[in-house]
């Protein structure tokens, strides 16, 4: 009897742990990837993995995981999603330190936990500063077993293009492009799981892999397939600012007694302890930066009058940081030339990551049947706002979800499904071979690397730490601009041999589209909740003030406590914003201040 054929798209933890589940379920897997495997950017991930293992005896719960969660997503999340997330994290633990993954112990052997962003009790589990690096290697090991048995064939520096449908609308395989060859083939599947990561470079200059550009989950929404609170994007408060890119400079940081400051009147000033007493430094993600850049950017008191404020390890002992932080010791002193262990590092938020993603049921199936999505690419498990280290967790987790509902629907439906021909197959192909070799051919004036780089400078002007609904609607309008200036491109590289700039014009398309969607979310949602704080406009279009500080709309559970969906509208390439009820009844929401502590 032949086997189920899965195909999974990226290497990342979320799409090697759905391939090591097909595998250990019957099935055998096509993996896709842009890069070799070990080089997905889940290998970036520094600070830990958050599980509930509570071996500092603070009595922590996993209850409290759940609820600090949610909260932390401002009641934003799929409570049940959420759950079954935070319940079966010990069990990955275990599970990754069976793999030989190599955590940081006490002395005593004993698991070692550390603090993290919006959580009061230790629970990130960590290796060094190279968590995902290690979660990612172990993986990768564990794929290679099946690899070796037939189980699995890797396509690495292959890229997705498209998802090919049957006359039904179900996905029945995928259009991929080698990135070397440039040859462009169909590949058939029982069903296809998305596991791309996030969309940082839609904001150009970020703390992502270049890697990250959103263009797979752009081109199957572009044939149908919903995006989902696409407007919460994540804004990391420490990173070190570069012309290039920004780089993280871990959470671990703050959680290992790492202080956030400015100069005041002559003296340290340490902002976050002053303004939210209970958490101080560790408020999680999004209070942070909206603090750093009110102090830089509506109080001037930056390093220098620059975007920068201090972050401070100085007083920690030299070799605690070497055991605990080597690696990101290593990064800072590599790039800046300063030695963090003698002078704060100067950091300024950036942006990190992508709450929102494909939307998806609990079972991680989108709207297009036989499609499905994992890892950072869905929506499901944040919110509003990400905890630091649980990205690692809702990337493995949902894997182990969508790996086995994967086998569970191809046994279930295959057999019933309509015949699709080689021609119909081919058409698709064809279509995408047309586009592609039309690409090659542009010689308008427009430059595609500045395209981009302009598409990153609007949306971080006016989608990123703080929005109003005026430059909500400029960066429409631009971002429609961009699209029609596009057509203008010119490549230099007309060849047929890694074609770079063919491939990147391509996701250039595709990362506009995305961008769309995302500013449209966020025009259409007058509230401020996680990530997203609007700012109130009088009539005349005026930022509103009340004694010097401005006014954010506040949080409308009302109006607003529903998952934005986007849909793609063909005939005009615009988004379509909807909004849908999700699973909010297990913890009641409540107003969220990190002044105070929760049970207060």
């Amino acid at each position: 009897m032949a086997k189920n054929k899965i195909i999974v798209v990226g290497g990342g933890l979320s799409g090697l742990m759905a391939t090591l589940k097909i595998c250990e379920a019957g099935g055998e897997v096509d993996l896709f990837s842009y890069c070799p495997v070990k080089r997905s950017h889940s290998l970036c991930a520094q600070g830990g993995i958050n599980a509930c293992m509570d071996t500092k005896g603070e009595h922590d719960s996993i209850y409290e995981h759940f609820d600090d969660t949610v909260y932390g997503g401002d009641f934003l999340a799929d409570q049940l999603a959420v759950k079954g997330m935070v319940e079966a994290a010990p069990k990955l633990i275990k599970m990754f330190d069976r793999m030989g993954v190599p955590f940081t112990r006490t002395p005593e052997g004993v698991l070692d936990l550390r603090n993290f962003g919006g959580q009061k009790n230790k629970r990130t589990c960590f290796a060094g500063s190279t968590t995902g690096q290690q979660l990612l290697y172990a993986l990768d090991e564990q794929v290679r077993r099946w690899e070796v048995k037939g189980g699995v064939t890797k396509y690495e520096f292959w890229e997705f293009v498209k998802i090919f449908k049957d006359k039904n609308g179900v996905c029945r395989g995928i259009i991929a492009q080698s990135m070397n060859s440039m040859e462009i083939k169909a590949f058939k599947a029982d069903v296809v799981i998305l596991a791309t990561g996030g969309p940082g470079q839609v904001f150009g200059r970020c703390t992502a892999s270049t890697i990250c550009n959103g263009s797979a989950v752009s081109a199957v929404y572009q044939q149908g397939a919903k995006i989902a609170n696409p407007e919460f994007i994540q804004i990391h408060p420490t990173a070190i600012p570069g012309s290039d890119k920004n780089r993280l400079m871990s959470e671990a940081c703050r959680g290992e007694g790492g202080r956030v400051w400015v100069y005041r009147d002559g003296k340290p000033w340490y902002f976050l302890e002053d303004m939210y007493p209970a958490y101080g430094n560790l408020v999680p993600r999004d209070v942070a930066s909206r603090a750093i850049f009110k102090v830089c950017v509506h109080m001037d008191l930056g390093i220098n009058h620059d975007r920068r404020v201090y972050l401070d390890l100085s007083h920690i002992p030299a070799d605690y940081l070497e055991r605990k932080l080597g690696g990101i010791i290593e990064i800072y002193t590599e790039f800046v030339g300063k030695d963090p262990r003698k002078v704060p590092m100067e950091i300024f938020p950036s942006v990190h990551y992508s709450m929102g993603g494909i939307y998806v049921d609990r079972k991680h199936f989108t709207n297009i049947p036989g499609l499905m999505a994992s890892g950072e690419c869905d929506h499901q498990y944040h919110g509003a706002n990400r905890l630091g280290a649980n990205s690692l967790l809702s990337a493995a987790y949902s894997g182990t979800v969508s790996g086995p509902e994967a086998m569970k629907w191809a046994k279930e439906n295959v057999s019933k499904l309509c015949e699709i021909t080689d021609a119909e197959i081919e058409a698709a192909r064809k279509e995408v071979q047309d586009e592609y070799d039309k690409i090659r051919q542009m010689n308008g004036p427009e430059n595609a690397h500045k395209l981009h780089q302009e598409m990153g400078e609007i949306m971080y002007e006016y989608v990123s730490i703080e929005r109003d609904n005026n430059g909500l609607d400029i960066c429409l309008g631009k971002l429609k601009e961009i699209l029609k200036r596009w057509e203008n491109i010119g490549v230099t590289d007309h060849g047929n041999w890694a074609n770079q700039e063919a491939m990147f014009v391509r996701q250039l398309r595709n990362m506009i589209i995305y961008a769309m969607a995302i500013t449209k979310s966020a025009r259409s949602r007058d509230e401020s909740r996680g990530a997203h704080a609007k700012i109130m406009l009088d009539e005349n279009g005026k930022r509103i003030e009340k004694d010097g500080e401005l006014q954010f709309y506040p949080r409308n559970d009302e109006k607003f406590m529903f998952t934005s969906v986007v849909s793609f509208d063909a005939a005009t390439e615009e988004p379509v914003v909807t909004y849908e009820e999700f699973e909010h009844s297990l913890i009641k929401a409540r107003p969220r201040n990190y002044a105070v502590a929760k049970k207060e």
